[in-house]
């Protein structure tokens, strides 16, 4: 009976660790975070896709206050999501934000006509001008999907 309540509590601090590394943070020192994409269907040249559930967008910074080393935002898809045929005509963006929420700088991505079971982009390095939010957006023939946010503070 006692290793049985010590696993539990093992595998109750095991997913409170997780869900603390997947919750958004401030970009500090650096921040990820992962936001489910919602299940969806679209259509490529008369065929419709289906996105089913099962896939996160994950969005990474790394750096210090408004210096960015590092930007990554990607796709990775498990269990029923990991079966579909792909993200279509895909684009990612990264956006910056001022503390009153106001777009100041957009980088379009690329957009991807191929189909991609795991979607990603890098963005440059990079100095902001002002201290507010970094956020990367998913575009699925041009429509936006999904977004994850991380504050950018002192």
């Amino acid at each position: 009976m006692g290793s049985h309540l010590a696993r539990r509590v093992t595998t109750a601090m095991a997913a409170a660790a997780a869900l603390a590394f997947l919750t958004p943070s401030q970009a500090h020192a650096g921040a990820i975070g992962s936001t489910p994409v919602a299940s969806f269907e679209y259509q490529v040249g008369g065929v419709t896709m289906k996105v089913p559930t099962g896939c996160m967008f994950t969005h990474i910074l790394r750096g210090d206050g408004k210096k960015i080393t590092y930007q990554n935002a990607g796709v990775d898809c498990g269990f029923v999501g990991a079966l579909n045929a792909g993200f279509c005509n895909w684009r990612i963006d990264f956006t910056y934000a001022d503390t009153s929420n106001k777009t100041y700088k957009t980088s379009p991505g690329k957009t991807h006509t191929e189909c991609e079971i795991h979607p990603m982009r890098d963005n440059a390095p990079q100095t902001l001008p002002r201290y507010g939010k970094a956020c990367a957006h998913l575009n699925i023939n041009g429509v936006r999907r999904v977004s994850q946010c991380h504050h950018i503070t002192k």
